[in-house]
């Protein structure tokens, strides 16, 4: 059997994270199993009845994306590996995995004995099949697999993955979307996209589910890991909105729910239900003009830096999360090796310096940036931002984007913008989020000779990639490429009888974490 590796690191959701906003309105609320129970009371059966803020996009294992979808695919399928509660990777349908020395190939033993729900049974060309198929699938993340250079199969039970590079990432990516894996009879049928076969915990009970409202699940009598089955059914209701999920917590037809926005805890509180937090993405702006193309000044870090220093970092906290959530001007993850406290108050709130940083670049007068407001997210959202910024001088001027808006923003309009990053586990995984030249969110792919040269040594792991990403983070700090606000919390909440374990830089909690309490 090979060795087992096991890496210290979260498993983030690889999801782009806006705000979260609250619609006006409500509709009636989709309710499962049995009605009018209180928030304290474990459902007849020890059945779940889960609450979901996004809808299912579609149950193609290789289109998947993660983010809150994550439980809907974790209910049908199994990852090749697992990220722990306890935040290591561990085996899943891989039972064992090995590196060769220079990190370009990794093994796979495949596990003995498990079927898909349709009876076939999994062995290593299935594994190869559902890696290219997502390598070559229309999953919006299926650069999880960029690395990649070929997939084999060595034998009925061993996978050799090659890459054309180390990639630090792989073993998290194999653990998300990216590791999902399906029965081949899915493959060419008309009805994947409502059908899933998998070798996960539970099956989609088509006939009782209401596309795009409830999804029914009954337990994989012949599971593989029956100690992961902690309940003996599993309904997944969607909340269209924040009214709809609010209603279903007031009227107790959940028992576990990921909350739209924390300005809903109050409320959750008040039902009765049990509050679990954990950062899941960072908060700010986005200074993506480094070089000052579209706009002169951005080009200058001094103007960069006073963009930070003009931030008052508690008040927005308070002002846009009613307090929930922790200030910081890193964007990455606490838990990776990259995070330093110390860098969670660089740039203490000083408008008085913000303005001297200004007059020292040139612009005594003040500068002018021009961002993009949508309206999904509150108009007071954006006045409050600016009001902060323009007590230092710093002019913010909105035009409203259209429906391009996504196009626009990563093609490169404005030359900085307000959004949110999910927190991912590894520097690796942050610099190819939104610091390297070919980063999605590197809008203009502005390329630095010393962010290349840490990313090199990143790429090679251990202590000195371990160091070269503290390196990168005060860097980034330093250049001030980005103007975080703050960690935004992930809100997953229970009710009396049910327990759950959150994980920073997930949206929602591992599927097997969720238990009776």
């Amino acid at each position: 059997m090979l060795r087992t590796t096991r890496l210290a690191a979260l498993a983030g959701a690889a999801a782009i994270t806006l705000t979260a906003c609250s619609s006006t309105g409500a509709d009636d609320s989709p309710s499962a199993g049995a009605s009018g129970d209180s928030a304290g009371a474990v459902v007849e059966g020890g059945d779940l009845r889960y609450g979901s803020v996004v809808d299912i996009s579609t149950w193609i294992a290789a289109d998947a994306a993660w983010g809150n979808e994550a439980t809907y695919y974790m209910a049908v399928y199994d990852s090749l590996l697992r990220t722990s509660a306890t935040n290591e990777i561990e085996p899943g349908l891989a039972e064992a995995w090995e590196y060769n020395d220079d990190l370009t190939e990794l093994t796979l033993d495949i596990r003995d004995g498990v079927t898909f729900t349709d009876g076939t049974a999994l062995d290593a060309q299935v594994v190869v099949d559902n890696l290219n198929r997502f390598r070559e699938g229309a999953s919006p993340d299926r650069g999880l697999l960029d690395a990649v250079a070929d997939v084999t199969a060595a034998d009925e039970d061993t996978v050799v993955i090659t890459l054309s590079a180390p990639d630090p990432a792989l073993e998290i990516n194999l653990s998300l979307q990216a590791g999902l894996i399906a029965s081949p009879s899915t493959f060419d049928a008309e009805d994947a996209q409502t059908t899933p076969v998998g070798t996960g915990p539970y099956v989609l009970d088509t006939a009782a589910s209401t596309i795009g409202a409830t999804y029914v699940f009954t337990p994989n009598e012949d599971y593989w890991a029956p100690e992961d089955q902690h309940f003996d059914s599993l309904t997944i209701n969607y909340y269209a909105d924040a009214s709809a999920l609010l209603n279903a917590l007031r009227d107790n037809q959940v028992d576990v729910a990921n909350l739209n926005s924390v300005t809903q805890i109050p409320d959750a509180e008040s039902a009765g239900y049990t509050i679990n937090s954990e950062p899941v993405n960072w908060k700010g702006i986005i200074l993506a003009d480094r070089w000052g193309m579209n706009n002169e000044a951005l080009g200058d870090v001094r103007v960069r830096q006073a963009i930070n220093y003009a931030l008052d970092r508690e008040g927005l906290l308070q002002g846009l999360e009613a307090g929930y959530g922790e200030v910081t001007t890193q964007i990455f993850n606490t838990e990776g090796d990259a995070f330093d406290a110390a860098l969670d108050d660089a740039y203490p709130y000083d408008p008085e310096k913000a303005k001297a940083l200004l007059a020292e670049a040139g612009y005594a007068d003040g500068v002018t940036i021009v961002m993009p407001q949508t309206g999904f997210v509150p108009a007071s959202e954006y006045e409050l931002i600016a009001g902060v910024l323009a007590e230092s001088n710093i002019f913010i001027e909105y035009e409203q984007a259209g429906e391009s808006f996504f196009g626009d923003l990563l093609g490169g309009t404005w030359s900085a913008f307000n959004f949110g990053l999910n927190q991912e586990p590894l520097a690796w995984q942050t610099y190819n989020q939104a610091i390297a030249p070919g980063a999605a969110w590197n809008v203009f792919h502005q390329a630095d000779e010393t962010v290349e040269g840490l990313a090199a040594r990143i790429r090679l792991g251990g202590e000195d990639g371990a160091a070269a990403a503290q390196e990168l983070n005060a860097y980034m700090v330093e250049e001030a490429w980005f103007a975080p606000f703050y960690r935004v919390l992930g809100v997953i909440v229970t009710a009396d009888g049910f327990a759950v374990t959150n994980k920073s830089g997930q949206a929602v909690a591992n599927l097997w974490d969720i238990t009776p309490a």
